[in-house]
């Protein structure tokens, strides 16, 4: 019931915002779409998605909310579904503009889960080799890793439970081992594959990790 309740306050929030001062900024702002039309976006992924509906709110409203102090993306947000099993697509990448949705396979960190598995235990802290949740900014800029040489986007984390993040190197990379249900060391990693898809919409994008919490 607790969950229902928060998850319905959420959503009421995200609907009541102030239209007539948001549509002010929105023009004010390049290609980020309207608040009238975030609303839209996020009813037609609600409705055709199999997204965690707790996870797309709490991540609408936020974006909603920090989109242009944080200089987010008006393009995409992305939405790491950890409730849902590995063998799952369930990094959620989400059009602003036309309600697209692209899934990729996102492995989690040795110590959050099985192989295989959810994420059943997220984690902040160094060494840990646990994924974290929260919100994120990906960054803009490719890399490759100096030892494993994967492919990478960086990462900064936007809350207090996720501050840690680049201190520990969480990133977002590619990883061969993703392919068979792998997990890493705390990263996001994806099959490389799935590189071009993932990081030409994720540059600048919010990312929400999600584990149920």
């Amino acid at each position: 019931m607790k969950t229902k309740h928060l998850l319905f306050t959420s959503l009421l929030f995200f609907s009541l915002n102030t239209q007539a001062s948001s549509s002010y900024r929105d023009m004010q702002h390049g290609n980020y779409v309207s608040v009238s039309h975030l609303h839209y976006i996020f009813n037609q992924v609600k409705q055709n998605s199999n997204v965690s509906e707790k996870a797309l709110a709490k991540t609408f409203f936020y974006y909603e909310k920090n989109r242009y102090a944080k200089h987010l993306s008006p393009n995409y947000i992305a939405i790491a579904d950890y409730t849902k099993l590995a063998s799952e697509k369930r990094l959620f990448i989400i059009n602003l503009h036309t309600a697209e949705v692209r899934q990729h396979d996102v492995a989690h960190g040795i110590n959050s889960g099985a192989k295989g598995d959810r994420v059943w235990s997220a984690g902040n802290q160094a060494g840990s080799y646990k994924t974290p949740t929260g919100f994120f900014k990906v960054g803009a800029k490719e890399g490759i890793t100096s030892k494993k040489r994967y492919d990478y986007l960086g990462l900064e984390g936007l809350e207090w439970k996720n501050r840690n993040a680049k201190k520990r190197e969480i990133i977002l990379h590619t990883a061969a081992y993703v392919n068979w249900e792998g997990r890493s060391r705390g990263c996001f990693a994806i099959k490389p594959s799935d590189k071009w898809q993932v990081f030409s919409r994720m540059k600048r994008a919010l990312l929400f990790s999600y584990a149920g919490d």
